[in-house]
Parts: C-alpha cells; sequence; structure tokens
C-alpha cells in the first residue's frame, strides 16, 4: 500500500486550527494602549522597559536546560541595543500571544526555538528601539537622524548618554514604527558572540526556581499508585493502612489510580507504599520483550505496510546492482528520565485555579486542567518555571491533570510528585523498532537501489490522546477526541504513514532509487516523541547500512559519503571536515574511529567516535562533533548543546533499554537504567561550521549520529557489525 506522511509539524498546526483559532499573531506594531503606566513601557507580549532602565524580556519558549532564555534575549538585546546581561527573564503564561511560529502551538520543542523567532525577536526589539528613537528625538528637541543608541542609552551627537527609561511616558503615545530594517551581520554586537548564560548564576547559586521548589502554606503532597501495565484501570483499593500512617490525610481514587495525600512529599510516598490495589487486565498484560521482538520480525517478514517516499524504480535497479546488502537493525523501548522528576502544583480558589508547572506547552496545561476541572480556560492560570531537563517527556502533561484532580477532591493545595519509579515504569516511551535496509551498489560505488522498512508502533496517535484536549476549546466532547485519536490510530496503520516514525530513513543521500515502508505493530506501551524523535533510531540503521556500503565499494567511509550526497552540500560539507580530522588523528594503539553523519532539524552533525574494545568492553574515549546550524547566536550554548547530546545518545547507546515482563516496564530506576557515569565519559570536540543561513535545530541534531558512530568505531575495531541497540559484544 501507498501513501504520503504526516509530520508532527503538520498534525500540531492541524490542532491549533481546529483549536478554534489558537495560531494568534501578537501585533508588534500600531498605537500603544492609552492607559500605559508613564512608569514603565509595554510596546508588545515580549518587552516591558521601566523608567530605572529596566528591560524585561517575556520569553516565549519554556528554559528546560537548553539555554533558550539566552539566546532568544539575545536576539531582542542586538536589535535593541542593550547588553543581554541587562535582560530580566520573565516565563510566559499560558497565552496564544506566545505560539511558536514554526508550530502554531504554544510549544517548545523540535529544535524549533531559535528559528522559529529568529527574525520576529529581532524585529521586536529594533521597532521599540526605533520607537525609542523617535521619543527621545521629540524630548530632546532635535531631529533622530542625530541620535543613536547604545547599551540601554540613547546617545546625542556631542555623546550624552541618556538611559531609555527617560523617554517611556512619550513613547506610550507615539505609534509603534512597522518592519523597521534588521542590522547587518556585520553590525552584530552580541549574535554569535561568547557570553555567560543568563542564568548561570541563578543555577550556580541555587536560587533559580522549578515547579518542584513551590511551596506555600498549606501546600499538600500527593504521590499516585498506578496499574502496573499502562490502561490498567482501578478495581478495588484497600487504604486503611495508608491512611494510619504518619502524617497522611486522605486517600482519593482519580482517572489514573489512588492518590495519598500528606503533609510532606516523603510521608506520601511512605503511605502510598502501603496501598494494595487490584487492577483490570489489559491486553499488554500479556506481552513480554521477547513477545515484542517476534512480532516485530513475524511483521517484516510478512506484513505489506504502507510505502512512502517513492522515487524511480528501485525494485528493478537492484537487480542491476553489482553488490546487494540487506540487513536488519533493533531499537529498544526507551525512557527519557529527565533529572527532575514530574511534579505540579495546583491551587483551587473558588472559581480560578492556579497551575505551576515545568512544561513544554503551557497551553496544554491550561486546557488540561480546565478540562479536568470543568472551568473556563482563561480561569486556569498557568505559572511557568524552569525546568530540569525535559527530552520530549514534558510535553505530555497527564500528571498535572492528576493533580487537579486531587486538588479537587480535597480541597486541598496539591504538589504532586512522581516518583523516579514512577516516571520510568508510568511514563511514555520512545518506541521500540525493527528496520531493514536493503540496497545495491553500482560498480562506481554509487547507490542505486534504497529500500528501508521500519516496523514498531506509532508516535503521533498517543500524542493526539494527551496533547489535543489540551489544545482545542473545552465544549469539544472528549469522547469526540477519543474517537478521532482512534481514528488516527487506524489511519497510521491501515493508509498513512506517522513520518515521526520514519524520518531520517532516506533523506541525506542522493537515492535516485527509494522508497520507505512502514508497518505498524503496537502492543499498547505508550509512545511519545524522544529527543530527536523518529531520528534516534533510524540514523543508527542508515548510518551503520551506509559504514557497510563503503566498505564493499572499495571506498573510504567520507568519500563514500560525499560520493552518495552531491545533492546535499551542507551535508557533504560536514562530512569532508570530519574526514580531515579522521586523517590527521594520532591514535593510541588499540583505539579505533568510527564515522557517521545525519541531518535532522535542519542541521546536518558528522561525528567521528574513537573507540577501543578490550574484554568485549567498549570504551568511547572522544567524540568529535561537525554541525552546519546556520547563524549561531550563542556559540558556547551550541558546543553545550553538542555535548549534551552526545552525552545524552552515548547513554542510549552503551546501556539504554526497557524490558518488559508480563506487560509491566521492569526498570525502576538508575541502578538498572544506568546513565553515562563520569568515568564514562569521552572528551568531545565541536566544530561548527561559519554560515550565515537562517539558524536551524541544535537541542537534538548530535544525538542520532552517535550511536552509529561508535558502532562503526567497534566494527573498526573488531570486524563485527553490531545491529542491535545498546551496543554489547558479549
Amino acid at each position: 500500500m501507498s501513501a504520503g506522511s504526516v509530520s508532527r509539524r503538520v498534525f500540531l498546526k492541524a490542532t491549533a486550527l481546529t483549536g478554534g483559532g489558537m495560531v494568534i499573531s501578537f501585533p508588534l506594531s500600531g498605537p500603544l494602549s492609552a492607559d500605559q503606566n508613564p512608569n514603565t513601557l509595554t510596546p508588545n507580549a515580549f518587552l516591558e522597559l521601566t523608567a530605572d532602565n529596566r528591560v524585561l524580556f517575556t520569553c516565549p519558549r519554556e528554559e528546560m536546560g537548553q539555554g533558550v532564555d539566552t539566546g532568544l534575549a539575545t536576539l531582542v538585546a542586538e536589535e535593541l541595543d542593550v547588553a543581554p546581561a541587562r535582560i530580566e527573564i520573565v516565563r510566559s503564561s499560558a497565552d496564544s500571544a506566545y505560539a511558536n511560529p514554526d508550530i502554531g502551538l504554544q510549544v517548545t520543542g523540535g529544535s524549533t526555538s531559535i528559528k522559529a523567532h529568529y527574525l520576529q525577536l529581532r524585529q521586536v526589539g529594533a521597532d521599540v528601539r526605533a520607537l525609542l528613537l523617535d521619543a527621545a528625538a521629540q524630548d530632546l528637541g532635535t531631529e533622530r537622524t542625530t541620535l543613536s543608541t547604545g547599551d540601554a542609552h540613547v546617545i546625542t551627537e556631542d555623546g550624552e548618554h541618556h538611559p531609555y527609561g527617560r523617554f517611556l511616558a512619550t513613547a506610550a503615545g507615539l505609534p509603534m514604527p512597522d518592519e523597521t530594517p534588521l542590522k547587518s551581520p556585520e553590525a552584530f554586537n552580541y549574535i554569535g558572540k561568547h557570553f555567560p548564560r543568563l542564568d548561570a548564576l541563578s543555577k550556580s547559586t541555587g536560587t533559580a526556581v522549578y515547579s518542584i521548589d513551590i511551596d506555600f502554606p498549606g501546600l499538600h503532597y500527593a504521590v499516585v499508585l498506578r496499574s502496573p501495565v499502562a490502561g490498567g484501570q482501578l478495581q478495588s483499593l484497600q487504604s486503611r493502612e495508608a491512611l494510619g500512617m504518619p502524617g497522611a490525610t486522605e486517600v482519593v481514587e482519580i482517572s489514573t489510580g489512588a492518590a495519598v495525600v500528606a503533609e510532606s512529599f516523603w510521608q506520601a510516598k511512605q503511605a502510598a507504599s502501603k496501598l494494595s490495589a487490584t487492577w483490570t487486565s489489559p491486553a499488554l498484560q500479556a506481552v513480554d520483550s521477547a513477545q515484542v521482538r517476534a512480532d516485530f520480525g513475524e511483521a517484516l517478514a510478512s506484513a505489506e505496510g504502507v510505502t512512502t517516499a517513492q522515487q524511480g524504480d528501485p525494485h528493478s535497479e537492484i537487480n542491476q546492482a553489482s553488490v546487494v546488502i540487506d540487513s536488519e537493525f533493533y531499537a529498544p523501548y526507551l525512557a527519557h528520565a529527565p533529572m527532575e522528576p514530574l511534579n505540579a502544583v495546583v491551587s483551587i480558589d473558588g472559581d480560578k485555579v492556579d497551575v505551576w508547572s515545568g512544561t513544554q506547552g503551557p497551553a496544554a496545561d491550561q486546557g488540561l486542567v480546565a478540562r479536568a476541572l470543568g472551568m473556563k480556560k482563561e480561569d486556569v492560570r498557568v505559572h511557568g518555571t524552569l525546568m530540569g531537563g525535559a527530552f520530549g517527556r514534558r510535553g505530555t502533561v497527564n500528571h498535572v491533570v492528576e493533580a487537579a484532580e486531587i486538588a479537587r477532591a480535597t480541597g486541598r493545595p496539591i504538589q504532586i510528585v512522581w516518583t523516579r519509579e514512577d516516571d520510568i515504569r508510568h511514563g511514555v516511551y520512545r518506541p521500540a523498532s525493527l528496520m531493514r535496509i536493503r540496497a545495491g551498489l553500482d560498480k562506481a560505488g554509487i547507490i542505486n537501489s534504497w529500500h528501508a522498512t521500519r516496523v514498531g508502533g506509532n508516535m503521533m496517535p498517543t500524542s493526539i490522546a494527551n496533547q489535543a484536549p489540551g489544545y482545542l476549546p473545552t465544549f469539544v466532547p472528549q469522547g469526540l477526541i477519543r474517537l478521532a485519536a482512534n481514528v488516527a490510530d487506524k489511519a497510521f496503520t491501515d493508509w498513512t504513514v506517522d513520518h515521526s516514525s520514519i524520518e531520517g530513513l532516506h533523506e541525506d543521500y542522493d537515492l535516485p532509487h527509494r522508497e520507505v515502508t512502514h508497518i505498524t505493530v503496537d502492543h499498547g506501551l505508550p509512545l511519545t516523541f524522544w529527543r530527536s524523535v523518529g531520528h534516534s533510531y533510524t540514523a543508527f540503521a542508515v548510518e551503520s547500512m551506509i559504514d557497510e556500503l563503503a566498505s564493499v565499494s572499495g571506498l573510504d567511509a567520507v568519500e563514500f559519503r560525499i560520493r552518495n550526497s552531491s545533492d546535499n552540500p551542507r551535508f557533504a560539507e560536514v562530512v569532508r571536515r570530519a574526514g580531515e580530522y579522521m586523517r590527521s588523528a594520532e591514535l593510541e594503539e588499540g583505539h579505533h574511529l568510527g564515522l557517521a553523519a545525519h541531518s535532522s532539524f535542519g542541521t546536518p552533525v558528522a561525528e567521528v567516535a574513537e573507540v577501543s574494545v578490550e574484554s568485549n568492553t567498549i570504551r568511547v574515549h572522544k567524540v568529535l562533533c561537525v554541525l552546519d546550524c546556520g547563524t549561531v547566536v550563542n556559540p558556547d550554548i551550541v558546543r553545550a548543546q553538542m555535548e549534551g547530546s552526545v552525552m545524552f545518545a552515548l547513554t542510549a547507546a552503551l546501556h539504554g533499554e526497557l524490558h518488559l515482563k508480563d506487560g509491566a516496564i521492569v526498570q525502576s530506576n538508575f541502578h538498572d537504567y544506568p546513565i553515562l557515569r563520569m568515568n564514562e565519559a569521552p572528551d568531545i570536540d565541536v566544530i561548527i561550521v561559519d554560515s550565515n543561513a537562517h539558524p536551524s535545530g541544535v537541542g537534538e541534531p548530535a544525538v542520532p549520529p552517535t550511536a552509529p558512530a561508535v558502532a562503526n568505531a567497534v566494527y573498526a575495531a573488531t570486524g563485527k557489525r553490531l545491529r542491535e541497540l545498546p551496543l554489547r559484544l558479549s
């Protein structure tokens, strides 16, 4: 069966359009409000200037450690002529003014933050600077052309410096300039320059506020007992022993199970361990990891699937190939495991609700809480906080609904905390995948046929079911949303392809004759986007296969990739630069290099892993990362993102896997779902290709090439091809 594919972005935009006008652009021009505070100027949704020359910037994207506060503030600072260190960050509330221009919803994800806001926020800064110059010219009685600006001051011809705050009252009565010309890159003072992150001091001193830090008198804490198998519903509950525990005040049943409420988190956790419950038995209860793998293999061998990304005639061309390779690759289920576990605070006060939660989508929090409590969205106030990591996990915010249900049932303000065990055993997961690639080469080392098949579950149906209720108007019935999710699930199984499932399987190389097939096999474990989404597993299959093709072609790994990517010059350039490093590297005895390259979120990345193998133990000593992400706003943050991505990806490559037994996740914490330890961490070098192109993503693109680079280095060291994650030699 053949069909097109549906991307996350298409889904999110469609959700926005059906959500009753969620795609709203906040006006950046026009007359300002007549009731402006004379001591402040609020010209748009993003900026507030005060008479004492403070500049407050409401950041439209959520800070989860990726440096977005600093990056986006720099865009405004550049055009406003204000040093970024002067800018005070304000967390955005749930408001359509802060919608992501690339997505149409108030969502932080997809490595889009700098890319989406690059021109928008520069324009905000430029227009406000022009407004202040107009006001200064009027107040100073001079021609505007005689004035300049520098670090939040208007500068006259004779060198007098006047703070922006002096001109706010006049500025409030003037029309906002429109489409003020932006600076040329040659005039940049801050974009592309090195300077410290704006949140460095607060995070170093412990004064940064996360939602888990929220506390006030009367706050109670909740821990929820959930079904050990996803989809199970509470049948019976014994709570007497839990209620007898110190500090426990209530036990309430909610949509996901039973919650113990207590005066402290530890008391709630201890009391929750005394609950006894029985649950319904979902179909997933009959599944274990061996069954998942067997079902995938059976489907790969016998199911037709849905075909997309067709070009040329790969079936005929493969018969003309001088070499044909057919290989299978497997990637397991993974959890996100952000350092700060999921948590939220909900306080109900009459007909108003306050919510504190680190989330990738504040508007989803607002909508879901309003729907759960039967309230209007505008009566739910969402207070943004910092996040201790997300990686896609904080895009699913059902824990906030749990907190709302408990607060309503108890009449108390509630902080819900998911323990590490809760998050790993009851979360949403990166799907497992079985992939098969059959590729043919001609005598010149050109790939003349490419057929890639992926088997596994889809991420979109769960995302629709979890996220759409938050963005749609509350008058849309929950039953209708469930129906839509079921229809989407059926559609992605039978007649179209969830692009998130197959992205990265064909895009980097020329491949004049290709097709991609998807076979949906879903056992019922809830699935969602994980850092770099489908690329996180497709790159492993593709770049392992490319390395094998290079080997049999007689070309080195660099030349083979360049020869087969003539239509992708940015990709070929990062490969070329990585190749220069490989040729000049001086290796210790027993050390070997592996190369992999992959493009995701608009950014090509090539990585070289330096690996040794001793007693079947893989040790990664160094990783070189070469990327082209267009214009760089802050090089230090880009490097930090590359370094963090490599470490994150190495955790998955060397350790990451979740097992199912009787439908339940076996792993529970870092003792059996380990993260990379300090003694395993490699040195990492980052090379950023100079570019004046529009910025592209940096939060995720270094994740996909890491595992195949290590696997290819292991092949160089041992002669063994590793086609399954995590990478093991025994």
